[in-house]
């Protein structure tokens, strides 16, 4: 079975479009627990434009008190900014399950490559290491590129999360390269699960091209956010997590 982890980036997103606490990201948080999720996953970054320091400590509180994963993504590199005490102080105090170490600069959208670890992975490795001994799962956001992966598990890695978005892309405009792109993502997988190192996905994953992408080999988590969020503006926040986890079944 393959855990959905929700995002709830954009409903924080949209809180902080006004003042005070509405929507209420603990609550969509549960929300999205009571309709069947598996995980809860935030990408807290330095300038807070949607996930905050308070957030992710109470989030980790909820999924804690629920016996459910949490998931917290973000820039290994990125230290204090105002409130924002830096990634790895902020995973270290609250000890999710699993820490996405993603290589987002400050100023970008979103995130949009993987590692490149020839360059990157020295300075992971320690880092890498602090977390695991904190006794969280640490995985990589990486590009489906072979030799990287490789350098993902010299570097200490327990999994790495697929970037899903060239191949969304692709099937959002029918493009003859879908398919070529999907194959590249499943060798990648196979590579993977030959080195030990388990299989996450995400970035612009959604209820059209999750059909095909969830028969990826050994995947086991996939985190989605922007997608299921759009969803639920027309189907209802409940409704569209099982839609998902429905699509996840096979179903």
């Amino acid at each position: 079975m393959i855990a959905l982890s929700v995002n709830l980036n954009k409903i924080a997103l949209i809180r902080n479009s006004r003042e005070g606490n509405y929507p209420d990201v603990v609550a969509h948080g549960r929300t999205c627990l009571d309709a069947g999720a598996e995980g809860i996953t935030v990408h807290p970054r330095p300038d807070q434009r949607h996930i905050r320091p308070g957030d992710v400590r109470d989030l980790a509180q909820l999924c804690a008190t629920r016996k459910v994963e949490f998931n917290v993504e973000g820039n290994p590199f990125a230290g204090p900014m105002g409130s924002y005490p830096g990634l790895l102080p902020l995973v270290q105090e609250t000890r999710p399950q699993q820490c996405t170490l993603v290589p987002d600069s400050n100023d970008q959208l979103t995130s949009d490559h993987g590692f490149d670890l020839s360059r990157d992975g020295s300075r992971l490795e320690p880092i890498i290491r602090a977390l695991k001994d904190a006794g969280i799962r640490v995985s990589l956001f990486m590009d489906p590129d072979i030799e990287q992966i490789t350098r993902a598990r010299e570097a200490g890695a327990d999994r790495i999360e697929l970037y899903t978005g060239p191949y969304a892309e692709a099937v959002l405009h029918q493009s003859p390269d879908a398919e070529t792109v999907f194959a590249s993502h499943c060798a990648a997988a196979e590579h993977a699960i030959t080195l030990g190192l388990g299989i996450n996905a995400g970035h612009d994953l959604n209820l059209i091209n999750l059909r095909r992408y969830r028969t990826l080999p050994g995947l086991q988590e996939v985190s989605i956010g922007h997608a299921l969020t759009v969803d639920a503006i027309s189907m209802g926040l409940s409704d569209a997590v099982n839609a998902y986890v429905n699509c996840l079944a096979g179903k």
